[in-house]
Order: C-alpha cells, then sequence, then structure tokens
C-alpha cells in the first residue's frame, strides 16, 4: 500500500531512491549471567574487530573529504579499541562476574568515562571521556548487531531520512549520493533547510513521522517542489514526480539565461541579487547563480567543522580564498555566530534554559570567554580584505553600546596590523546584522555610526513574535508578511537611507517571492539569499514596477491586519 506523507517544501527538486535512516538505533540490552564466558569474549573480539574496520573506513574517508588533520581525531577512537588495559579489564569482568559482553563494555568504559571526566582542570583528558563515550556506543552496536549510521560513508544514490539533521549531519552530506532528504521536524528556515538549499539538495521537512513509517531500503519519490514525498510508490507515481522534475528543470533553464544579466526592475531600477554561503566551496554555486556579490558568509562552519578553533591563518586563507574569488564583488562576512543550536564541543559554554535568547554570536565575542576567538578572527579578515571587497558585519546586536564596542575592537586590531607594516585595505564596511526588535525599532541611531544594516529575518520574526521557527505548535506564527514585521523592516530601510547608508536583507525572506514585490516597493538595496534561489528572483523583478511596487507596500503596512490579507494584496498586484 503506497502511502504519502505531506511536509513543508523546503528546497526545490524532485528525487527517487532508497531511504538510507539517519536514526540513532535502540542501543538497550538486558544484563544477563553467562556460563559460557569464552563464547562471550569471542563475541567481544569480534566486536571489537568489526569496529576496528569500520573506523579505519571511516578515517580513510575523512582523510580524503575533510584532510588529514581533521581525521586524526579517529586516531584517538583507534586507539581506545586497541588499549590492552580497558580490553582486558572488560574481559576480566565477563570471566569474574560471568556477565554477558554488552554489560562488562558498559560497566568498565563508564568507569573509564567517570575518571577522565572528573579531571575538569585537564582538557586533554576530557576529550578522551568523550573518545571513550563514542567507541563504546559503536562496540555495543556490533554486539548487538545493530548499525551504527554514518552520513559520510554512504556510496550509493538515497534518501536520506531523519527526526532532523544538525548542521554538522547536512554539511557531511555528499551530493553525489544524497538526492534528496526528508525529515520528523523543521521548517523553511531550519538550519538543515537552509544548508540544504545552498547545496541543491531536494528536501522535505516537518513530516512529523517520517522515521517511523519507513524503513532503510525503502524506495522513495520526493517531491521537493510541492512537499509530497511517496513510500514505495507506484511506477505511475514515479512518473509524475519525475514528470514535474523535468518541469522544473526546464524553468531553471528559462532562469539560466539570466546568469549574466543584471537585476533591474521593469521601471529600470537596480537592485543587488546576492548569495549567503557557509564555506569557500560554495563558491561555485554563487558563480553558476549568477549573484552580484555575497551577502553573508557564515563563518561560523569553519568553527564547527574543526576539531579545535581555527587558526588566523586558516581563517585568512579561507577568507582570502572567496574574495579573491568574488574579485571586485562585495563580500559580506558575518563574525562567528556560535550559540542558539550552534554548538562546538570544543568550546564549553554554560547550560541555558533558552539558548537563543542567551549567550550567543557577537555577546560571547564580547565576553572575555570569546575576546581572543573574536579578534583573532577581526585579524585574519582585516589581513584578507587586501584581497578583495569586504564588509564585515557583527550579528545579533542589542545595543549601541555592543555595537561600539565591537567596532573599538576591529579599530584596535587595525592599527595594531598597520603598526606591524600589515596592509589593510582602508575601504571596509562595518555593518550589523538586525535581528532583535531593539536594534529595528532603535534603526536611526544606528544608521548615523554603522555602514549598512542586513536584516536577518528568521531570527528577527521568531523574536518579534516570541514564537520558536522550530517549534512544530506555534509555526502557523512565524509570518514574515505580518504587517508588524513589514514596519520593523520599513523602519529599518528608511532609517538607512536618510542617512545615506544602504540596507540589504539574508534572511530566507529575501529569496522568498511573495515577499519580494513587498520588499522592492519598501526600498530594499541587497537581497541575499540561498544562491539557487537567485535567477527565480530575477526573473521576478524583471517583471516589476517600482512605483506599482512601493503603493502595493504602503497599502499593506497601513491598510492590511493581518498576513492573510497582506498575502491576497500580494497576489492582486502580481497576478
Amino acid at each position: 500500500m503506497v502511502e504519502m506523507l505531506k511536509g513543508i517544501a523546503a528546497s526545490d527538486g524532485v528525487a527517487v531512491a532508497k531511504a538510507y535512516l539517519l536514526v540513532q538505533p535502540d542501543l538497550s540490552f538486558q544484563k544477563v549471567s553467562v556460563e559460557d564466558t569464552a563464547a562471550e569474549e569471542a563475541r567481544l573480539d569480534a566486536a571489537l574487530a568489526e569496529s576496528t574496520t569500520e573506523l579505519q573506513a571511516i578515517r580513510e574517508k575523512a582523510a580524503q573529504s575533510l584532510g588529514e588533520e581533521e581525521a586524526q581525531v579517529f586516531d584517538a577512537h583507534l586507539m581506545v579499541l586497541s588499549d590492552p588495559e580497558m580490553v582486558g579489564q572488560i574481559k576480566d569482568q565477563i570471566k569474574n562476574s560471568k556477565v554477558n559482553a554488552e554489560a562488562a563494555l558498559k560497566d568498565v568504559t563508564d568507569m573509564f568515562i567517570g575518571m577522565f571526566e572528573a579531571m575538569d582542570d585537564n582538557p586533554y583528558m576530557q576529550e578522551r571521556a568523550a573518545d571513550i563515550r563514542d567507541v563504546a556506543k559503536r562496540v555495543l552496536a556490533h554486539l548487538l548487531g545493530v548499525t551504527l549510521p554514518n552520513p559520510s560513508m554512504i556510496n550509493e544514490e538515497v534518501v536520506v531520512v531523519a527526526h532532523d539533521l544538525t548542521p554538522s549531519d547536512t554539511a557531511q552530506l555528499d551530493r553525489t549520493y544524497v538526492k534528496a532528504f526528508v525529515t520528523d521536524i523543521g521548517g523553511r528556515t531550519s538550519h538543515s533547510a537552509i544548508m540544504a538549499r545552498s547545496l541543491e539538495i531536494p528536501a522535505i521537512v516537518g513530516t512529523k513521522e517520517i522515521t517511523s513509517k519507513v524503513k532503510a531500503g525503502d524506495i522513495l519519490a520526493v517531491n521537493g517542489i510541492d512537499g509530497d514525498v511517496y513510500i514505495d510508490p507506484t511506477d505511475a507515481q514515479k512518473a509524475e514526480v519525475e514528470k514535474i522534475g523535468a518541469d522544473y528543470a526546464a524553468q531553471k533553464a528559462e532562469w539560466n539565461k539570466l546568469k549574466e544579466a543584471e537585476t533591474v526592475s521593469a521601471d529600470g531600477k537596480h537592485v543587488e541579487l546576492s548569495a549567503n554561503i557557509g564555506t569557500p566551496k560554495d563558491l561555485d554555486g554563487v558563480h553558476n547563480n549568477g549573484a552580484e556579490g555575497i551577502g553573508l558568509y557564515r563563518t561560523e562552519f569553519l568553527y564547527m567543522d574543526a576539531p579545535d578553533f581555527p587558526s588566523e591563518d586558516d581563517q585568512f586563507n579561507a577568507y582570502k580564498t572567496v574574495l579573491e574569488g568574488m574579485g571586485d564583488k562585495p563580500v559580506v562576512v558575518r563574525t562567528m555566530d556560535i550559540g542558539g543550536d550552534k554548538e562546538l564541543p570544543y568550546l564549553k559554554l554554560p547550560h541555558e534554559m533558552n539558548p537563543f535568547l542567551g549567550y550567543r554570536a557577537l555577546r560571547i565575542s564580547l565576553s572575555e570567554l570569546g575576546d581572543g576567538m573574536f579578534r583573532t578572527q577581526l585579524r585574519a579578515l582585516l589581513r584578507a580584505s587586501v584581497h578583495g571587497n569586504l564588509r564585515i558585519m557583527f550579528p545579533m546586536v542589542a545595543t549601541l553600546k555592543e555595537f561600539r564596542a565591537a567596532k573599538a575592537k576591529f579599530d584596535e586590531e587595525k592599527q595594531k596590523l598597520i603598526s606591524e607594516g600589515v596592509k589593510v585595505s582602508d575601504t571596509i564596511q562595518v555593518g550589523i546584522m538586525i535581528e532583535i526588535p531593539a536594534a529595528a525599532v532603535l534603526a536611526d541611531k544606528f544608521a548615523k555610526e554603522v555602514d549598512f544594516f542586513s536584516v536577518g529575518t528568521n531570527d528577527l520574526i521568531q523574536y518579534t513574535m516570541a514564537a520558536d521557527r522550530m517549534n512544530e505548535q506555534v509555526s502557523y506564527l512565524y509570518q514574515p508578511y505580518n504587517p508588524s514585521i513589514l514596519r520593523l523592516i520599513k523602519n529599518v530601510i528608511d532609517a538607512a537611507h536618510k542617512e545615506g547608508k544602504w540596507a540589504g536583507m539574508c534572511g530566507e525572506m529575501a529569496g522568498d517571492q511573495t515577499a519580494i514585490p513587498l520588499l522592492l516597493g519598501m526600498g530594499l538595496d541587497e537581497f541575499s539569499m540561498s544562491a539557487t534561489s537567485i535567477l527565480k528572483s530575477r526573473s521576478l523583478i524583471k517583471r516589476l514596477d517600482t512605483k506599482k511596487m512601493a503603493e502595493l507596500a504602503d497599502r499593506a503596512l497601513n491598510e492590511c491586519d493581518t498576513m492573510e490579507e497582506v498575502v491576497e494584496l500580494v497576489n492582486e498586484y502580481t497576478k
């Protein structure tokens, strides 16, 4: 019986392939007494050997795709597996206590983990605890005969099925084999959805129940354009999804003709269409989609993809690659936006009840804990600035005092480099991301001191509506076209223009086909979006008259009471 699930279309495209379940298996077991202890030891030896073979393959793959340094974390895991002290103690436990291998493994590894974790003044020993925990989980999985998922080892065409995907899971997906992904939770602005768009992988999120409905190996037909996924589809359903894919490819070929064109409205007004990127590897997508700049370089992936803080030189090389790759086109680099749901295993942040409203982004950069990280990043950016058209943006700014403190650190590091004889560009623009309502309301004051604004709507909307954008129960409150949100955005644009500054937008709303007519009418100067949305948006803007859109925006701001009324008005003006 074919089942069809409906989710949120998060990244356009279609795919038909086998399901790969990226779901943690059940590793529960019973502690039992055994008579044949030799047989239990043999089971343990087999599980250790299988784990070793598996880790060697993972290490080799990591060295090829991520580099030798990144792969070294697996050397530590292999050392744990062959540690005679620990393996000896597990076997002694099996023999002396006459228990099954699973129970002995857990008792001994728990003891080692507790011992190392107690050394809280020794980061090296605490890392060993994490290594032992990982290895114990792998050996236990082999003892229980279940498979631990590992997205980096996928070597055939699949649709990844998961409850949710973390940014690091998504970063590991190889587009050669991963043809789409489908999740239980999430929305269009969740990190997995944003990453899917930048990787050009079709994605459906928020199906609520895909992981409970699908078994590994089931065939899935994924329609990422409409948000439909078929489990074990009929030939007719496969053909229908493939036809939708072919139509979409033909539409993309039409849009592709605009790759070299400027973004100009029907009445001749030019706006800038830029791309959001996460790593230098995303530059191909930027060029293939005709971006006129980079409006958001999310530097936190430099930190999240590394086993330790990236050095100044590592960062300098990444920024230089992007700046040189863009020539004289502007590149807006956001300083590290760590915290919230973007954690670093090597940065011990305090546990918080509500990390999205807590210690994150610029708040870490301005604190004693983050000062060194922040200054290292600023130095790397300043050194790279001579290689292109750099603009720097601070995230999560709530007060003018915060902006001034960050700008002071920037000025200090700039002077230090100049006094060391290092060349630094003197045309770097320094701006802020507007994602906190307090900054949007006070935009007229900020506009006197910053060089530009970039509105981060993903967070601005959730903070204004007091609705977590990852929470399914309140997802109805994620309303980009609500008149309250539109008024905040208009306030920011007007404040920038009054001081002769430019205003951009780097949240997902910038590439939203319903929002673009409103934003154009409000006078937004730069729209930054997933690279895959650029040509579609350019095609739309070419058909819009800015005077007519200004009238639309004015009516939406002053006559509409609800989001639904705004959408109806946009449809009336653009049909």
